[in-house]
């Protein structure tokens, strides 16, 4: 397990220094956005790694890795988006951005813990192509939420799937890297 969380700490670090240098080149910009439109960022990139897995190539120089980095921040940016009220303000400090993003990230690595912990490490048996497929019913699930407006009768809310995303692409990038 320590050896997991070692993993993931990596990985999100790597998440985290170019969340920050984007928020550098452009602000909170993505404040702009719904919640669905954050949902088809991270629909599209799911896609695309599941369309390369199939055709074993690409023509877009971007890595399969880029776009893993790409959905855990635009599901972090989801979240926080979630998290804020109606009517926060567009543009957020980094001194208050940065905290933010923390306490996302704090709360998504607990859920990788506990689940970890009940499962075994199975993820690292599972095939990468399983994760983008599990990635995209979690993407799935947010429209339908989505699209039912947020009423639901037995399931749980966009912010655990949007952590479910997160933790596959970790899971992905951890298994890309060894």
């Amino acid at each position: 397990m320590e050896q997991s969380l070692s993993q993931y700490d990596s990985v999100i670090h790597t998440c985290k220094a170019l969340f920050l240098r984007k928020n550098k080149d452009y602000g909170t910009a993505w404040r702009i956005l719904r919640l669905s439109s954050l949902t088809d960022q991270i629909y599209i990139k799911a896609s695309r790694v599941r369309t390369i897995e199939e055709q074993g190539t690409r023509k877009v120089e971007d890595r399969v890795e880029d776009e893993y980095i790409g959905m855990i921040n635009y599901c972090l940016m989801a979240l926080i988006q979630h998290d804020l009220e109606d009517g926060a303000e567009q543009d957020i400090p980094i001194a208050v951005l940065e905290p933010l993003y923390d306490t996302c990230v704090s709360k998504t690595r607990q859920l990788f813990q506990d689940k970890n912990h009940d499962y075994g490490e199975i993820w690292r048996d599972m095939r990468i192509s399983s994760y983008t497929d599990l990635i995209l019913m979690k993407i799935l699930r947010i429209k339908q939420i989505e699209n039912n407006e947020g009423l639901l009768l037995a399931s749980e809310g966009v912010d655990a799937n949007y952590m479910d995303i997160i933790n596959y692409c970790i899971f992905a990038l951890i298994r890309l890297e060894e």
